[in-house]
């Protein structure tokens, strides 16, 4: 388990970070995490290289939903208000060059998005997930998964923009 642990922790707290803020969020969401991996650790079913990594991420983004699902039944996140829409053009292409960009300055910039683009973003983007899938996992309409990927790729487009023209 330590070792595991020590392989691990580092990369799924990435993982967390993606979905989550709040860094004390995100240490009990990948404590959470570990004691799912290790009492379910009897179920993993070797499929080749890259299969455990891939477990233990879907663990972990499976229990970073279940803190964000939580926390939007308690009001905190998860809302999707005109507010956070505010000023992001809408004309935006959807293919964004980031070439140029440090990616320590891109994940900043996705860790601004507001919770329930972030929670779509990451969904879409790093977990391949489709629009469909998005919608069933959260609750919501598929339209309002597309809709929202749109404007938090909107969103990071300005802020490129604005860190390309202040560097």
């Amino acid at each position: 388990m330590k070792e595991l642990y020590g392989l691990y922790s580092g990369y799924l707290t990435a993982v967390c970070s993606r979905y989550i803020a709040d860094a004390d969020a995100v240490r009990d969401v990948l404590h959470d995490s570990f004691i799912k991996i290790f009492s379910s650790v009897g179920g993993f079913e070797y499929r080749g290289p890259g299969s455990l990594k891939a477990w233990l991420t879907r663990i972990t983004v499976n229990e970073a939903l279940k803190y964000l699902k939580k926390s939007a039944k308690e009001g905190k996140i998860l809302t999707y208000s005109d507010d956070e829409a505010a000023g992001i053009p809408d004309d935006s292409d959807d293919e964004i060059n980031i070439d140029d960009i440090p990616p320590s300055e891109i994940q900043k910039m996705i860790r601004r998005l507001p919770e329930g683009y972030r929670t779509i973003f990451n969904l879409f983007v790093f977990e391949d997930k489709s629009h469909k899938e998005i919608a069933e996992m959260l609750g919501i309409k598929e339209n309002s998964s597309a809709s929202q990927l749109h404007r938090a790729k909107a969103l990071l487009s300005k802020w490129i923009n604005e860190y390309r023209n202040s560097n």
